[in-house]
């Protein structure tokens, strides 16, 4: 069994739902990253999920898209991405999911990334504009790291049942139409799709993009098996930039703070 199905596994026997903060890769460096990573975990994260920087982050809000362009001014690529987490490996086995564009992954090369991927222990794939009927020869390459899919909130019926005969690991339930970005609250709609994909598989299903605050997370909590909060966690690191690098254990907590308070209503 996978970290990411043994976490689902474990958290679904003790009545909980997964929390699963977004953090860009090598913002403000890949060495924070890591710190970062463990201090989440810390703080009740279950699964994380790193942003691979891309240039032209078509799903992305302006939050995350400064984010990237951070990393990106590092050079922070895929090699580097992959030694930090090898790195993380050292002292952490929380399930790790890549989320990135698929020209990124293509220019890198889907077997070699597959590789790389099994042999740091990246756990997962979430790829937002590789679209399904086209990502099969990455599935057939994958045999321990999961394709995740996302759903939106106007997928049909038929792409749903589609999507949910193929999943992997957990299901990406797309809260909002558009990008990433806070949102004041959750979407009526997403409830009901939540349950439409629910009927049709018994791989989890998470919930993201606006999720941002406590409540949100409460409300997600009540109908899916996660959620998923990444601009409000970038959003709170972009603000507190300005203590480095005099302060960096000022910095790194300011993160764990905003963990620990979205983690709250899980607890």
């Amino acid at each position: 069994m996978s970290r990411i199905a043994t976490t689902f596994a474990r958290l679904q026997d003790q009545g909980q739902q997964a929390f699963i903060p977004f953090l860009m890769t090598g913002d403000p460096t890949l060495e924070l990253t890591k710190e970062l990573v463990l201090e989440a975990e810390r703080n009740g994260a279950d699964i994380i999920e790193l942003g691979i920087p891309f240039s032209n982050p078509l799903a992305d809000g302006p939050t995350i898209q400064r984010a990237g362009k951070r990393s990106l001014a590092h050079r922070t690529n895929l090699k580097d991405i992959f030694k930090l987490v090898k790195e993380i490996r050292t002292e952490s086995q929380i399930p790790i999911v890549l989320m990135g564009y698929f020209n990124s992954i293509f220019n890198y090369g889907l077997e070699r990334l597959i590789n790389s991927c099994e042999e740091v222990g990246v756990d997962g794939l979430i790829i937002p504009d590789l679209p399904m009927g086209e990502d099969e020869e990455l599935r057939a390459l994958s045999n321990e790291v999961d394709i995740i899919s996302l759903v939106a909130l106007n997928s049909s019926p038929k792409r749903i049942k589609e999507l949910a005969e193929n999943s992997q690991g957990f299901i990406y339930a797309v809260a909002t139409l558009g990008t990433t970005g806070e949102r004041g609250e959750v979407s009526k709609e997403v409830k009901a799709k939540v349950e439409e994909i629910k009927s049709l598989t018994s791989t989890p299903v998470a919930v993201g993009f606006g999720i941002s605050k406590p409540e949100h997370v409460k409300e997600v909590a009540s109908f899916a098996d996660g959620a998923i909060v990444g601009s409000a966690i970038i959003k709170r690191l972009e603000d507190n930039l300005e203590l480095l690098p005099e302060s960096e254990a000022e910095f790194i907590n300011s993160v764990g703070e905003i963990v620990s308070t979205l983690t709250s209503p899980l607890n």
